[in-house]
C-alpha cells in the first residue's frame, strides 16, 4: 500500500502541492449497509477497497420497508428518487379486524414538516444495493472486489492488515486505516476479532407468506401496511409493488414443517383473510425465518468498527433494523471521513458515533420494534391496546410523535444540506 497520513491526522505535503491521497478504508460486505457507508466515504474523497464474498450482489427477498429518514439520507446520497419509482408508496398505516372494521389509521402527511419524504417506500433491498454501486462506482475511488472473503484481520497499531482469498484461493493482503465490518448477521470480522455473536431468539419465529394476489382488490379499504389485530388471529399485510407479503407469528417449537405444508398455509390464509377473499388468494410461496435480538458490547474492536447486523439484530417488527443499519452507515462514515481529513477531535469523533449508534438501538430500535408485537399472545388485554390506538390517531400531536419514532426521525442522522453537503460532496474533486 502506498504511502498516506497517520490515521487521525491531516493528510502529509503533495510535491504538487496537493494533499496526499488518503489510504483505503476497507468495508466488508456489499449489502446496503456496506454499499452506504463506502458511498458516503468516497463521496467525501476517501478511498475505499470493498470486499464482498459473494460473486455478484445478493437478490434473494430480504427486507422492504424504508422509513422517512432513510429516504432523508438515501436522498442526500442520490438514490432515493430511483428508488422510490421501484417502489411502492405508503402514505397510512393501518389497525383491523378479520371482519373489515378499521380500528385506527395514522397518515403519514402529518410528518410532512419533520421529513422531505413524508411516507414509507416498500421495495425489496435488493433494487437498492445495484444503485448504491453504481453512484459509488461513479466516484473513481473505489475498488470493489467481489468473490473476495476476508480471513484474516490483524491490527499493526496504525491500522488493519487484512488477508483475504478469492474464489481461486489467490490470497491478497492488504493495509489499511481502519475496516468498516457490515457483513452481516453471521459476521467474519466479529469473529475474528473474538467479540460475541449469539442473539436471542424471541418466543416466536416469523412465517411469511407471498401472493400476487392484489388484496388491496378483494378487502375493501385494505391499506398496503395494515395490522390485523383480532382475538381470532393477529399478523401484518404489506403491500409491495408487484405482490403482498402476509407475516404471521408462530410459537417457538411448533414444527416449522407442519406450519408450511400447502394445506396449513392455506387455511392459515383463509382465516386471515375470510370468505370469498382468502379463497381467491394464490400463495406464491411461504417460508419462515428465525427473529432474535443482539447488541455488541462496543462497536469497535480497535480500528475494525462494525455496523448493521454485524452490530445489531431486532425484532422485523416495525422494519427498524435495516433502517437503523443504513444509519450506521452514514454517521460513521461520516466520523471516519472526518477524522481522515484532520479533524482535530480525532479518534473521539468515531467513538462518539459509535456510542450513539449503538444507544439508538439499545434505547430505541429493540423496544420500539419489540413493542410493535407486544400482547399478540394475549386476547384478553386487545381491547385495551386498541383502545389506546384510536386515542393516538384522534390527537394530531400523539398521532405525529407515534409516527415520528415509528420512523426513527428523532434518532436518526440528520440529512446534510447547504454547505455542509457541498463540503462534504466536494472534497471527492479536491
Amino acid at each position: 500500500m502506498s504511502g498516506g497520513p497517520v490515521p487521525g491526522g491531516a493528510a502529509g505535503p503533495h510535491p504538487t502541492g496537493r494533499p496526499a491521497a488518503l489510504p483505503p478504508v476497507a468495508v466488508v460486505g456489499a449489502g446496503p449497509v456496506g454499499l452506504a457507508a463506502a458511498l458516503v466515504l468516497a463521496r467525501s474523497g476517501v478511498p475505499v477497497t470493498l470486499f464482498e464474498a459473494r460473486e455478484e450482489l445478493a437478490t434473494e427477498s430480504r427486507a422492504s420497508t424504508f422509513h422517512p429518514a432513510t429516504l432523508d439520507l438515501l436522498d442526500e446520497l442520490g438514490v432515493a428518487a430511483a428508488l422510490r419509482r421501484q417502489g411502492r408508496t405508503v402514505d397510512r398505516v393501518q389497525w383491523r379486524d378479520l371482519d373489515g372494521r378499521v380500528h385506527a389509521e395514522l397518515r403519514y402527511a402529518v410528518l410532512a414538516g419533520h421529513t422531505a419524504h413524508p411516507y414509507r417506500l416498500h421495495v425489496e433491498q435488493a433494487r437498492l444495493t445495484p444503485l448504491l454501486l453504481a453512484e459509488l462506482t461513479a466516484t473513481g475511488l473505489a475498488d470493489v472486489r467481489f468473490g473476495t472473503t476476508v480471513t484474516g484481520a490483524e491490527e499493526t497499531g496504525a491500522g488493519v492488515r487484512l488477508r483475504a482469498e478469492d474464489a481461486a484461493g489467490r490470497v491478497t493482503r492488504t493495509r489499511h486505516p481502519y475496516v468498516l465490518a457490515a457483513d452481516g448477521s453471521r459476521s467474519r470480522l466479529r469473529e475474528l476479532a473474538g467479540l460475541p455473536g449469539t442473539a436471542q431468539e424471541y418466543p416466536d419465529y416469523a412465517l411469511r407468506v407471498v401472493t400476487e394476489t392484489p388484496l388491496d382488490e378483494l378487502v375493501p379499504g385494505l391499506a398496503p401496511l395494515a395490522y390485523v389485530r383480532d382475538p381470532r388471529a393477529s399478523f401484518s399485510a404489506l403491500g409491495m409493488p408487484d405482490h403482498w407479503r402476509l407475516i404471521f407469528r408462530i410459537p417457538r417449537g411448533t414444527d416449522r414443517a407442519d406450519v408450511l405444508a400447502p394445506d396449513a398455509v392455506r387455511a392459515r390464509v383463509e382465516q386471515a383473510l375470510p370468505g370469498a377473499a382468502g379463497r381467491a388468494v394464490r400463495v406464491a410461496d411461504a417460508h419462515t425465518y428465525r427473529l432474535a435480538r443482539f447488541l455488541l458490547p462496543r462497536y469497535r474492536a480497535g480500528r475494525v468498527l462494525f455496523a448493521g447486523d454485524a452490530a445489531h439484530l431486532t425484532s422485523t417488527a416495525g422494519g427498524m433494523n435495516m433502517n437503523c443499519g443504513l444509519h450506521d452507515a452514514v454517521e460513521t462514515g461520516r466520523a471516519l471521513a472526518a477524522v481522515l481529513h484532520g479533524d482535530t477531535a480525532g479518534e473521539a469523533l468515531v467513538d462518539e458515533a459509535l456510542e450513539r449508534r449503538r444507544s439508538v438501538v439499545e434505547s430505541a430500535v429493540i423496544p420500539r420494534s419489540e413493542a410493535r408485537t407486544a400482547g399478540l399472545a394475549d386476547p384478553a388485554g386487545l381491547p385495551a391496546r386498541l383502545a389506546a390506538l384510536r386515542r393516538t390517531a384522534a390527537d394530531p400531536r400523539s398521532a405525529t410523535d407515534y409516527l415520528l419514532k415509528a420512523s426513527l426521525l428523532d434518532v436518526a442522522p440528520r440529512p446534510l444540506k447547504g454547505d455542509a453537503h457541498a463540503d462534504l460532496v466536494s472534497q471527492a474533486h479536491r
